[in-house]
């Protein structure tokens, strides 16, 4: 039974009788790993998916998303190296094409394998989500590259904030109205000493992104540096161990991104002394962990160990 186009009704199967390739090397002998489809060969393009997937791109030249998914797709292209073919079809000059695909907005990609619809997204979907999009009906590469995504968190881990910053800001641009770029623009941002420009950032979200968990840990890390102490006031507490220089030196490891040292030293003096500062160990161990985000390796470690505490 062959697979139809869900928004059509219509199937996408190659006409019965047409001549199919004997095999999946001979369909790739001499074949490019990137086209262009029009009339001429919109045919021949359903046979090769008999044999070879198909990841079919549907765009027109007005389309400033559609710009900025081609080079996406085509870079993923090549790195899969025949795993499938990316066509590309200019609706402007193929609506007839267009219309039976049931294309009515751009970007729209589609897979196609034999001769049938197997998935598809509309619109300019970032890198790292279209690995994954892929990575449900294809093997990755072995020597897949890291996404601009993966870049620059692997920047940002190793003190690089200027690289992250970089690559975010790259990201941004492209992608103007994908709001967890902004949020990640804004925490490289901070680790970058430019806390003003990421709150600037931030108070632009709309609300539903503004008052989400990521921003509000990004928002966290930038209270944290203005109220830890400075190195002159970090200094004066120097030999007191009384619950106030704790807190003190704890928000400043916070603050300097040592957050296990600044966790393990919250969580001590919330044993010690619960009632400092209101129970102020336990929330702002909460903060710390808005902070990092909820599935951050010591998030998860130190929730359970608060709420061993606790109970």
């Amino acid at each position: 039974m062959p697979i139809v186009d869900p928004r059509t009704g219509e199937p996408l199967t190659a006409e019965s009788g047409s001549e199919q390739p004997s095999s999946t090397a001979e369909s790739q002998q001499g074949a490019e790993l990137i086209i262009d489809v029009d009339r001429s060969n919109i045919q021949q393009l359903l046979e090769t998916s008999m044999q070879v997937p198909v990841l079919l791109d549907c765009w027109a030249p007005w389309c400033e998303p559609c710009k900025n998914l081609m080079p996406v797709l085509e870079k993923l292209t090549r790195e899969y190296n025949g795993a499938f073919i990316l066509a590309k079809l200019n609706i402007d000059d193929n609506q007839d094409i267009a219309g039976q695909l049931g294309v009515r907005s751009v970007p729209d990609v589609k897979l196609i394998s034999q001769g049938g619809l197997v998935d598809q997204f509309q619109g300019a979907l970032p890198e790292k989500e279209i690995r994954e999009w892929l990575g449900r009906y294809f093997q990755a590469p072995a020597e897949a590259q890291l996404s601009p995504e993966e870049q620059a968190a692997a920047a940002l881990e190793a003190g690089d904030a200027a690289t992250a910053r970089q690559i975010y800001e790259e990201l941004v641009q492209q992608w103007p109205e994908h709001a967890p770029y902004q949020v990640a623009l804004a925490r490289a941002l901070v680790a970058a000493g430019e806390p003003q420009q990421a709150r600037t950032l931030l108070d632009a979200l709309p609300p539903e992104e503004r008052d989400a968990a990521p921003a509000r840990g990004v928002r966290a890390s930038i209270e944290f540096g203005e109220e830890a102490p400075s190195a002159e006031e970090l200094a004066a507490l120097e030999g007191r161990d009384d619950s106030e220089a704790r807190y003190q030196r704890a928000l400043r490891q916070v603050a300097d991104g040592q957050y296990e040292a600044g966790l393990e030293a919250l969580l001590a003096l919330m044993k010690s002394d619960r009632a400092y500062g209101d129970d102020a160990a336990r929330k702002t161990l909460l903060r710390v962990f808005d902070a990092l985000g909820a599935d951050h390796p010591l998030t998860v470690a130190y929730r359970r160990k608060l709420f061993a505490q606790l109970y």
